[in-house]
């Protein structure tokens, strides 16, 4: 996991909370500040970033299309476009904490920008997070241990296969929160408000079912926090696109990494249904 930079007078893990503006956050992202996203700009949606040559972003369309639990679709650019309409004024290549260069399904770096690799032909792909739920559990009073310790969401390759698409195959990557035995309907039932930000959980309860033989040893973000009465509960993750990459090794894409996400200016009350 990526250490927080102190730049541009933000030196602590505290200087973006809860209440920071997505503006501010971007801000600070742009000049450097790299840090996981959970539990920045309440209210407001957070997403994953898949961005891939316009010769293969038809396929990732349809992949996405074909598998919208993973891989929800908050917006589309045009080939070249860094402007989300998502989020006024923000630059797709800047405004994310940490970003991730592949080159044919290998990992070849991750920078704080993307403006040296940008090319007229990308297409970017704004895909919904579920860190947008996490703040109206926590409102329900479910809680979410990852974000009260100031850490990443554990998050693990399963068992789970995908419907491939053209090009692109993969199984789906899922984030897991402890939810506390008697609050585990509440979780499901608030985060299923929120379909276009991954919605209900896929697995309650049944790590092996969905082929995760530790959950101590997560394949990205954190050693998840569980209290003895907690029930690990999965939810398809954003991630699943990066395990798309390494499985179908397209010529060049780039991501976020994994818990650095772009946080829009849309609220996550647009996203409930």
């Amino acid at each position: 996991m990526a250490e927080l930079e102190g730049l541009g007078g933000l030196d602590t893990l505290d200087a973006l909370n809860a209440q920071s503006t997505p503006e501010e956050a971007r801000v600070a992202f742009r000049g450097g500040l790299v840090r996981p996203t959970c539990g920045i700009a309440q209210g407001y949606a957070q997403a994953n970033l898949m961005i891939l040559p316009k010769s293969q972003a038809f396929d990732f369309l349809l992949f996405a299309q074909r598998n919208p639990k993973p891989c929800p679709l908050l917006e589309v650019l045009e080939p070249g476009e860094y402007a989300p309409a998502t989020a006024p004024g923000a630059d797709i290549r800047t405004d994310v904490p940490l970003y991730r260069i592949w080159e044919h399904g290998e990992l070849v770096v991750e920078v704080p920008d993307i403006n040296e690799y940008w090319r007229s032909d990308l297409v970017t792909f704004v895909i919904g997070c579920s860190f947008t739920f996490e703040f109206p559990l926590m409102e329900a009073g479910v809680p979410v241990r990852h974000i009260a310790a100031g850490r990443n969401v554990p998050m693990y390759d399963t068992s789970i296969e995908c419907r491939p698409a053209g090009a692109f195959r993969s199984t789906m990557v899922v984030s897991m929160r402890g939810i506390p035995a008697g609050r585990v309907a509440d979780a499901c039932r608030i985060s299923g408000y929120y379909p276009s930000v991954h919605g209900a959980p896929v697995c309650v309860g049944d790590p092996e079912s969905i082929g995760v033989q530790d959950l101590m040893h997560p394949n990205y973000g954190d050693v998840p926090l569980l209290e003895p009465d907690d029930v690990p509960v999965f939810w398809a993750c954003g991630v699943t696109p990066q395990a798309a990459v390494m499985a179908s090794k397209p010529e060049f894409a780039i991501t976020h990494a994994p818990g650095h996400m772009f946080i829009t200016s849309k609220r996550d009350l647009e996203y409930m249904v």
